[in-house]
């Protein structure tokens, strides 16, 4: 192996530093910014109810962030922001928005007060694959803020959503989200909120601790495809079923897992976790790194 000038300044930069530093090291000497790409998540959020830790899946949202370094900013791709049309946040400071009804004063006491990121959202505005509008009337919903209050419980990293367009097909989404991928490279986590599983008429809530036999399958063939990275079947889901039909009555839980999966590599490890369903619900999660 030829150990070349590069090399050798790493070598030195990680014995005298240690290895999170080498970056820093590397941007101070030659006015570059190099970043560790930053993993990708989709989380099967659930009810709101689960933002209220501790409880199992909040506890492992935590710990979901612990080997990476911290970002810069966070894009959440939530299902609670179904739109006609592709919008960002532009926000200063984002709103937390209480999108539900039914529930506990306390859940409505919840106040997630991360800065906004307007940079970022005219960066996005400026997308030649899709029209980006930028929107400071929306703000942090709970598909967003539920989850990251445990994720990042200090609020101090700025977040943005961008919306789903409903005009728009499976595939349509995909190829999008897949021109987002050099963000992963700035420092920016991608976090795409919603669920697998997503039919409420269906949830029997006196028995959700038991899945419905079609969710089950759904689930299993979802998870089957994403490790195939299968994309194009699961982008037309219209076409797996009818367990599948059953699971997506309408499809803004669901389009959230394309847009992560989209920024998969090729070598990079696919991760279930949270791998649960409630009566008509999955909270299945992935991290991809």
């Amino acid at each position: 192996m030829i150990l070349n000038r590069k090399n050798f300044l790493m070598g030195i930069a990680g014995l005298l530093f240690g290895s999170a530093a080498i970056h820093r090291f590397f941007e101070n000497i030659r006015g570059e910014k190099t970043m560790q790409k930053l993993p990708v998540f989709f989380v099967g959020h659930g009810s709101p109810m689960n933002a209220l830790g501790p409880n199992p899946l909040a506890d492992t949202w935590a710990e979901s962030t612990k080997d990476f370094p911290e970002p810069k900013a966070i894009l959440s791709i939530s299902a609670h922001w179904f739109t006609r049309g592709t919008y960002v946040t532009s926000n200063q400071s984002p709103p937390t928005i209480h999108d539900f009804y039914g529930f506990p004063q306390e859940l409505f006491d919840v106040q997630y007060s991360a800065p906004g990121d307007p940079k970022l959202a005219e960066e996005l505005s400026k997308s030649k694959d899709a029209q980006v509008i930028q929107d400071d009337s929306w703000g942090l919903d709970h598909g967003t803020w539920s989850v990251l209050r445990n994720m990042y419980p200090k609020a101090n990293i700025p977040v943005v959503q961008l919306s789903l367009d409903a005009t728009k097909p499976g595939e349509w989404h995909y190829e999008f989200a897949k021109s987002l991928s050099k963000l992963r490279e700035q420092g920016v986590l991608v976090l795409g909120s919603g669920d697998l599983v997503h039919n409420l008429r269906l949830y029997d809530w006196k028995n959700q601790d038991k899945a419905h036999d079609w969710a089950l399958d759904a689930n299993e063939t979802f998870k089957d495809l994403i490790q195939k990275r299968d994309w194009k079947s699961l982008a037309n889901y219209q076409k797996l079923g009818t367990a599948v039909q059953i699971a997506i009555p309408t499809p803004e839980h669901y389009l959230p897992m394309l847009y992560a999966l989209a920024l998969a590599d090729e070598k990079e490890e696919i991760r279930f976790y949270n791998d649960i369903i409630q009566s008509s619900v999955s909270l299945t999660s992935m991290k991809i790194s």
